[in-house]
């Protein structure tokens, strides 16, 4: 198996909504590790949230980031409940005593109540804010001030609606259970670990730079989609296509004008306002009328052409389409996209998933196979394919008897008493 399970064997507690602690659970998933996620019965405040399949109630954003993970659905406003959650967070075991966690309010789920019972336990615990107070991937945001930077030059601040500061933090939580992890293989002793999301933003920014610029230099304005301290804007093609194209090095400079045959009049430019084109700053400032000479090349060519030109010449670009265009596109040709794949996810049909994006030797890493003990929903080939998400609660009886030793008879009591 080798690192197509890296984490084999390692049990983790999921108990979370949303983006942030379940995108750790799903790279840990992916990467070989029992990821156990515990729901309320019914499920929790995410279950139904949007993008919802088409011909069933399902939520293709709920399946998709619990891919891979094994569900227990649980009545935890009952102590029953309560301590079914805190043994199977503090459950014996050299990989286990793991817990991830976004709650709040839960004072039975406490570090101190978890560490009563293990003392080696490891629990990563995600907030909105340091302070305890509420923040989303949203709102933070908007706080660390890139909205203010973003979108047109004669208009307001712009929400961008990918939750990236959501998977930064997934990342950080996944980096801490290793950490804690590795450091509990030392040294015998347990982590508490909190992350905040607040927290992750305001060091994203900061790690680049952008705060200690905007007391130095001011705010930053707006410039549409033009790339900030070099040169790179979108062109229109004759057929309506649109491309990205961005040049960060000299070499890509060049590759650009020869791409459009331009080079002699760029360099031209370049000698008239007193300036070097091949350095960054110089391409920044003069930005708008570089953009003004290359317009028309791409405005007289349709995409085809421009895609060619652009290819041929070692020039970096993008195209602009949907969400819809990239997923026919894979559909078409799955290598367009070899980290995507087509799954059959029950109750909700076909769906785009995605193995991990690690690649080692060559080879995706992703779990693909049932993990000991679970279910896993994989094609059991060991080949890279992703699992699908388990049903709400469909493997409650199951874990409780594996990891808790509860007998046929415990669990119909549960049942009766409406706990599980």
């Amino acid at each position: 198996m080798g690192m197509n399970q890296p984490l084999r064997g390692l049990r983790v507690v999921e108990f979370a909504s949303f983006v942030a602690a379940p995108s750790a659970g799903m790279t840990l998933a992916q990467l070989g590790a029992d990821v156990i996620k515990v729901d309320p019965l019914g499920g929790n405040t995410d279950y139904r949230r949007w993008p919802l399949a088409l011909d069933s109630p399902d939520s293709l954003f709920w399946t998709s980031l619990n891919r891979g993970k094994r569900s227990v659905a649980v009545n935890m406003r009952t102590p029953e409940g309560q301590e079914l959650v805190l043994a199977l967070a503090t459950a014996p075991g050299r990989d286990a005593g793991i817990c991830v966690d976004n709650t709040v309010g839960r004072s039975w789920l406490s570090y101190e109540a978890m560490t009563a019972r293990r003392t080696d336990m490891i629990a990563v615990h995600i907030e909105g804010r340091a302070d305890g107070g509420a923040a989303v991937d949203y709102t933070v945001n908007s706080a660390v001030g890139i909205p203010m930077q973003t979108g047109p030059v004669d208009g307001g601040p712009v929400n961008h609606v990918l939750p990236a500061w959501d998977f930064i933090t997934g990342q950080a939580i996944s980096t801490a259970v290793l950490a804690a992890l590795h450091r509990r293989e030392r040294t015998g002793e347990g982590s508490r670990v909190e992350i905040a999301l607040a927290d992750v933003a305001a060091a994203g920014v900061a790690n680049l730079g952008w705060y200690t610029e905007a007391l130095q230099r001011g705010n930053r304005a707006r410039h549409g989609n033009h790339l900030y301290g070099s040169f790179g804007t979108d062109f229109e093609t004759a057929d309506g296509g649109r491309v990205m194209v961005v040049t960060l090095s000299p070499r890509q400079w060049k590759s650009l004008g020869e791409a459009t045959g331009l080079s002699a009049a760029l360099a031209a430019m370049a000698e008239s306002f007193g300036v070097d084109f091949f350095t960054d700053e110089g391409r920044y400032e003069h930005r708008d009328a570089i953009a003004d000479l290359l317009r028309p090349w791409f405005a007289q060519r349709n995409f085809a052409e421009v895609e060619a030109a652009l290819n041929a010449a070692g020039a970096l670009w993008g195209p602009y389409q949907s969400m819809r265009a990239f997923a026919e596109a894979f559909r078409a040709d799955p290598s367009s996209a070899p980290v995507l794949v087509e799954v059959d996810q029950p109750g909700v049909g076909q769906v785009i998933s995605a193995k991990s994006p690690i690649r080692v030797d060559g080879q995706y890493v992703d779990a693909g196979v049932a993990r000991s003990g679970g279910q896993g929903g994989s094609d059991g080939g060991g080949n890279g394919a992703p699992m699908v998400a388990s049903a709400l609660g469909a493997d409650t009886d199951e874990i409780l008897a594996s990891v808790l030793g509860l007998s046929d008879a415990e669990l119909a009591k549960l049942h009766d008493l409406g706990v599980i």
